[in-house]
Order: C-alpha cells, then sequence, then structure tokens
C-alpha cells in the first residue's frame, strides 16, 4: 500500500511537471506594457488591445497603468524587468524620464517600443510607433479653417488654443500640425486670440486634464469674452475639449444665447462622439487604437524572432539622442457628417447604442 502510494505520487509529480513544460512551450515569454493611466477611456483600450494582439503572437504580458505619475511608471518598469520580461512596450508619462532604466533594460537584452509617445534623450530602445501627429495637427486646424470659411475670406474671428501636456512630444508635433494650417490667418488678422496665449508654454493643458481645461477657459471667458464672442477653440484632443464644452455651457453658449464655438477634439471618445451628434463639439481625430496595438505587436514579434520591423519613416522622429525608426498609422477627422460612417459603419469600432 506504501509502495502503491509512493508511485502514484511520483505519477501524479511527472504529470505535473510535463503540463508545467508544455504551458510554458507554449509562450513565447512575457512583453511588458506600461501605459500612462486609466482616466483616458483610450489608454485602457491601447492596453486591452496591445494583451489580446500579444496573446495572439503567443506572448504573457504584464500590463501596469501609472495614474500619469512618472515616477510610478518607471518603478513598474524595474518590476517587470525583475521578473523577467523579453520585452517592453511603454507609452511614457515623461518622456524624457526614461534614461536609467532604459540602460538596465537593454544591458538585459530586453526589446523596447516606444508607443504612441516618444521616448526622448536615449538610444536604448528600438522603434517608435505612433499615428501621424503632425497630420492629426493639420486635419484640427483644417477642421476650424473649414467651419469658419477662412478660405472664403470670411472673418475676423475669435480663437484659443488648448494644446496637450509638454511633457508628451506628441503636443508639439501636433501643435505643429494645427499652426501649419492656422498661422497664415493669424498673420492677416482673419483669427485673433484676444487672450495673447498662443505659444506652447502658455496654452498646454498639464496631463491633458479637462479639469485644468475647464478651469483655464473660465479664465480666458471672464478676462476676454465678457462681450466679444469665442467663435473657435483648438482642443488638442476630447478630454480637453469636454473641460472647454462644460465652460462655454457654464456662461450660455450653445443654449440660444450665444452660438456655440467650433471645438476640435482627438482620440474619438464615446463623450465626445455623443457630444459631436448634439453639436456641442464639431470634430475629432479618430485614431483606430486597434491597429496601433496589432502594429506595435507584430514590431515586438518581428523584434524578437530576427525578423525585418515594418518601419515607414526613418527621418522625422529625433529624440535628441537619435533619429527613431518608427512606424506612423495614419489618423482621420471625424465630424457630424462621417462619423456614423467611419465609427460605425466601416470600422465598428462603436455600436450605434454605444453612441445614443
Amino acid at each position: 500500500m506504501h509502495t502503491f502510494i509512493k508511485v502514484a505520487a511520483a505519477v501524479v509529480l511527472g504529470l505535473a511537471v510535463s503540463a508545467c513544460s508544455k504551458s510554458e512551450s507554449n509562450t513565447k515569454g512575457t512583453i511588458g506594457i506600461a501605459m500612462p493611466s486609466k482616466t483616458e477611456a483610450r489608454w485602457v483600450s491601447d492596453g486591452s488591445n496591445i494583451v489580446e494582439s500579444l496573446k495572439k503572437l503567443g506572448y504573457d504580458t504584464d500590463l501596469q497603468y501609472a495614474q500619469y505619475e512618472a515616477p510610478t511608471q518607471l518603478s513598474q518598469i524595474e518590476n517587470m524587468m525583475v521578473k523577467g520580461i523579453k520585452g517592453l512596450i511603454v507609452a511614457p508619462i515623461d518622456g524624457t524620464t526614461m534614461a536609467d532604466v532604459l540602460k538596465q533594460a537593454k544591458e538585459k537584452g530586453i526589446k523596447v517600443i516606444s508607443y504612441d509617445r516618444l521616448i526622448r534623450n536615449s538610444k536604448n530602445f528600438d522603434y517608435y510607433v505612433t499615428f501621424d501627429n503632425y497630420r492629426t495637427g493639420v486635419l484640427q486646424g483644417q477642421s476650424i479653417v473649414d467651419a469658419l470659411a477662412l478660405k472664403e475670406g470670411k472673418g475676423p474671428f475669435n480663437l484659443e488654443i488648448f494644446a496637450g501636456s509638454t511633457d508628451d512630444n506628441n503636443a508639439y508635433v501636433v501643435y505643429a500640425g494645427v499652426m501649419s494650417q492656422l498661422k497664415p490667418y493669424l498673420d492677416s488678422g482673419k483669427l485673433v486670440i484676444r487672450s495673447g496665449q498662443q505659444t506652447m508654454d502658455k496654452v498646454a493643458t498639464p496631463n491633458w486634464d479637462g479639469a485644468q481645461a475647464q478651469a483655464r477657459m473660465d479664465n480666458l471667458l471672464s478676462a476676454f469674452y465678457g462681450t466679444a464672442h469665442l467663435d473657435a477653440v483648438l482642443a488638442m484632443n476630447d478630454q480637453i475639449a469636454t473641460g472647454v464644452v462644460s465652460s462655454l455651457r457654464g456662461v450660455g453658449y450653445g443654449s440660444g444665447k450665444a452660438a456655440m464655438p467650433v471645438v476640435t477634439g482627438q482620440d474619438a471618445e464615446i463623450p465626445a462622439i455623443k457630444a459631436i451628434i448634439r453639436g456641442d463639439q464639431a470634430s475629432t481625430v479618430f485614431k483606430d487604437t486597434r491597429a496601433l496595438a496589432g502594429a506595435a505587436a507584430t514590431m515586438m514579434d518581428a523584434t524578437l524572432s530576427g525578423k525585418a520591423v515594418a518601419v515607414n519613416d526613418s527621418t522625422s522622429y529625433d529624440n535628441g539622442a537619435m533619429v527613431v525608426p518608427t512606424q506612423l498609422l495614419t489618423p482621420q477627422l471625424v465630424d457630424g457628417k462621417n462619423w456614423q460612417k467611419v465609427l460605425v459603419d466601416d470600422t465598428k469600432f462603436y455600436t450605434p447604442e454605444q453612441l445614443h
């Protein structure tokens, strides 16, 4: 009886070891995913889409959110490295703070892809994948030019600018795209910024925070638009646009007393699409995060497998230490005319029920 139990236990143990080995052989390793925050819906969807894309390619994942705390993100990445990740996909909170942790990653042979937000001042990562952020700014600027019929000589119109966060390189790239469209009209006087706030240091919104955008809009309306009408707001993303619209509605815009200004956005978040349908927001820029996540996962797999990695821009993204090989995806303007076709019919990004 005692001998039988020993043999049975040995068989069970052998099966357990065999199952464990089989499980380990089914994965190509673990990829760390470091995202900025859960406060923006787009980062939540990015994270889950990257996990799904990597799992289809045979990888385990370790997904972490740092709630816009750069030290937290660095600590999370260090912990991932201790646990033995093979690769890291990171959307940096502050792209200038990662040099030390990336040096450690390089020494450990960990492949690193900068996701959507560019890592600055480091050579110790491999690729960058993002949407064409300059094009995003061009689309935002064009939407204001078109809505106000500036090409037809209409004007002057009052404009205010709400950019993104200064610790995010994308904000500067989008701003450059915006100004490529708006500067001629600012120079000619067809667009007027009554506050005089135009440069990035004056118009930036820390952490792309809608509440801070709302507070700044409150101040601008009080100081510069007591009697003047505000005609357009370049809001660089949907969180900022939501804050701006709340402020505008608070003083009577869109209620019959005064027409709602042309308000732009970015990310095609559900509240923004509902605002476009209501007429509170004029446009947003749709970036299919499923495609971005898929591109990042494919790049990581190719890098780890020693295969050729697809990049389509090897000149534009100088991070201060190197020109980063980059894969750019194409953004798309969404407004009251095409939201149904783009977001529901063509891409199935949302269901009709989600937007009503």
